[in-house]
């Protein structure tokens, strides 16, 4: 078997991975919506959603046409680095709406499935439905993908030109996905907390009360946020994950490639198994993620956790399994399978770790007791269970590097790009089972504002908890794979500059102060992030406060409120705050790699590698330690101290902390540091040392 064959697998699964998508959309499509009040309540949640899909879309277009007019203008870029620029975007945003249409057709759907006389085949319906409306999002993010990159790798191969291309379109994809993802998160994350400060807290009403203006925008939310935003994220990092070790093997020198394979051959052709291996394996990747799904919908009848948390850990494994049969036809030595299984196992590990951290087990159930003290103590907690997170899944990652490195040899970063490759294997799967999460949360929250019987609610309920588990470990993924990512990142910008070792030591100046300015730049997002979503969810409080104060008739729910001015307050502030991250992201290694050189440029990538895994890890575990407590309360994990109690509301304050830091603060930092590789590796060549 040829290398050719091999890498058309990629393509030939992506394209097959959109029609089963469109498929399964046209499924959900024809379901029962449930009664009129549904259908409207879905329709204003679906409505709002494509209105800031919409408005974003708006601004991330001009922004990708000044970028690529710049790119175009730059002799070196030229017009055709700036259109792959251009399709990285677009792809992105594509895979974004796609996957928001199909989620919010599922979420009414899910919630009427739930309706079933039969509890048990309605909670099983449910489940399939929200899985169906997940896995349109899922493989349309793999899919789009695989089919993007191999079109730049088939045109461009052969050519000189064929880094730069993939660069520029890594490029698109990066920076789409971290405004994607701010403003998503921004836009989620002030409607969620000012919706639940005026309800839970100063109108002491349930979640997803009608009564509450703010509870369309919180749906709406989770859709921007959860759905296209998180896709724009995983779309991302399969990307950078591909593009980083591909670049390798452009770059790597014969003899360090020569160690890949077991029989002496052309260097031309080991250069070229190389280059298209990682694609090669992302499109077997997604052959065995599609699998996986139609597997999992056949265990639509087991319990929702069980069905979940396999159809996460178990592609990867397969992957591996059929990667070992398959090496030995192209003669690439069986260290590839080994960093292939250190990533596929590093990923299911990291899973099960976030999962610990943060679902109903001990770290959780600490931070829910230290809310019998307060607030203040229920903060305390979280925050340290978050840092220490942080210290066991980047002791895990270390040891996926140093299996990865010491497998590979000479080639040990190509190695741990391979890593991140087979973390992100099954791409399609997780981020279906990630998407069905904001499905299933927008089920419950139309079954509540609906009016229908509690036993529904409880069904949405058991599909939620699940669902905030599996976003979890989708984090946990994501911000893994991102660590890898960006290791093999600066070993393809180190080869791409062309520095000598000497200008890499740390007792060089340039390396010490670029160490330093990559080590705030994480702590600038993670800031204006968190101040974006403070100061919006405070005026919207202050907009719920004004409709219960002036609209007659709507505490005693005799009176509609008006949920469109949440929305409008949340989508200004989502489109205005999270311009300054990104940014940062895209100017900040221009500005060092030009005004400083290409060694500050490598201190700028280690410092804010450094910092920002290790801020994204924290504050996404502690913010789901703080929204899992929360919830364990209000499930009546502590007995004495119900909803609405003390410890209850104490327990509210700190998910309202963690709110921000796991949805926007947390995973805008993961793709920071991945943004800011990519486009140093892009400006690479225009800054290369060539020596005094």
């Amino acid at each position: 078997m040829e290398i050719a064959q091999w890498t058309q697998t990629a393509p030939c699964a992506g394209i097959v991975a959109l029609v089963i998508a469109a498929g399964l959309y046209m499924r959900i499509a024809k379901l029962p919506e449930g009664n009129e009040t549904m259908a409207r309540i879905a329709g204003y949640i679906r409505e709002g959603s494509m209105a800031f899909l919409s408005a974003e879309y708006k601004v991330l277009a001009a922004y990708a046409v000044v970028v690529g007019g710049l790119m175009a203008a730059t002799p070196s870029l030229g017009p055709i680095a700036a259109a792959w620029f251009l399709a990285g975007a677009i792809l992105s945003l594509l895979a974004g709406f796609i996957g928001m249409k199909g989620a919010t057709l599922a979420n009414v759907r899910t919630a009427q499935a739930a309706t079933d006389a039969d509890k048990a085949r309605g909670k099983a319906n449910a489940l399939l439905t929200a899985l169906d409306g997940g896995a349109v999002m899922g493989l349309c993010v793999a899919g789009l993908s695989l089919i993007g990159l191999y079109a730049v790798y088939a045109v461009n191969k052969g050519t000189p030109q064929l880094g730069t291309m993939l660069h520029a379109f890594a490029v698109g994809a990066s920076s789409i996905a971290l405004f994607a993802r701010i403003g998503g998160g921004i836009y989620t994350k002030a409607a969620d907390v000012g919706a639940d400060i005026a309800g839970k807290v100063i109108e002491n009403i349930p979640e997803d009360d009608p009564r509450n203006p703010g509870v369309i925008a919180d749906n709406v939310g989770d859709n921007v946020g959860d759905v296209a935003g998180m896709g724009a994220d995983i779309y991302e990092s399969l990307v950078a994950a591909i593009v980083a070790t591909m670049a390798i093997g452009l770059t790597a020198s014969d003899k360090m490639l020569a160690t890949l394979v077991e029989e002496p051959m052309a260097a031309d052709k080991v250069r070229e198994l190389a280059v298209a291996l990682p694609i090669a394996l992302a499109g077997i990747g997604l052959i065995v993620s599609i699998a996986g799904i139609f597997i999992t919908r056949t265990l639509k009848n087991s319990a929702p956790s069980t069905v979940l948390r396999m159809a996460m850990v178990l592609p990867p494994i397969v992957l591996v399994v059929v990667t070992a049969v398959l090496l030995p036809t192209l003669q690439i030595k069986q260290s590839v399978t080994v960093a292939l299984a250190g990533g596929a196992l590093g990923g299911a590990l990291i899973g099960l770790l976030t999962e610990y951290y943060t679902g109903h087990y001990g770290p959780v159930k600490g931070v829910a007791e230290a809310a019998k003290t307060g607030a203040g103590t229920n903060v305390i907690r979280g925050m340290a269970e978050g840092m220490e997170s942080v210290f066991v899944c980047l002791l895990l990652i270390a040891g996926v590097a140093i299996v990865a490195n010491n497998a590979m040899g000479e080639l040990g970063l190509y190695g741990i790009g391979l890593a991140a490759v087979g973390m992100l294997a099954g791409t399609a799967i997780v981020m279906t089972v990630d998407a069905y999460g904001p499905v299933a949360d927008n089920a419950g929250g139309i079954a509540e504002m609906s009016g229908l019987d509690p036993s529904v609610r409880e069904i949405t309920d058991e599909l939620d908890a699940v669902g905030n588990t599996t976003a979890a470990i989708g984090k946990g993924f994501a911000i893994g794979s991102a660590t890898l990512t960006v290791m093999a990142l600066f070993s393809a910008y180190s080869l791409e500059v062309n520095l000598p070792k000497e200008m890499l030591a740390v007792d060089n100046p340039r390396i010490l102060i670029g160490v330093l300015i990559g080590a705030v730049l994480p702590f600038i997002v993670a800031s204006s992030t968190m101040l974006a979503v403070g100061k919006a969810a405070g005026a919207i409080v202050e907009e719920i406060r004004r409709q219960f104060d002036t609209i007659e008739g709507l505490r005693e729910g005799k009176a509609e409120p008006q949920p469109a001015a949440i929305v409008s307050i949340a989508t200004k502030a989502a489109l205005s705050q999270m311009i300054l991250p990104g940014m940062v992201a895209v100017v900040g290694p221009v500005a060092v790699g030009f005004g400083m050189g290409p060694d500050a440029l490598a201190g700028t990538l280690v410092g804010a590698l450094a910092v920002g895994a290790s801020m994204s890890l924290f504050m996404a575990n502690a913010g789901g330690a703080w929204d899992n407590a929360k919830k364990y309360i209000e499930k009546g994990g502590m007995p004495g101290h119900p909803k609405r109690s003390d410890a209850h509301k104490a327990a509210v304050v700190g998910d309202t902390v963690g709110d921000p830091f796991k949805d926007t603060s947390g995973p805008g930092v993961a793709i920071l540091i991945k943004v800011m590789s990519v486009v140093s590796l892009l400006i690479a060549p225009l800054i290369a040392y060539h020596g005094k």
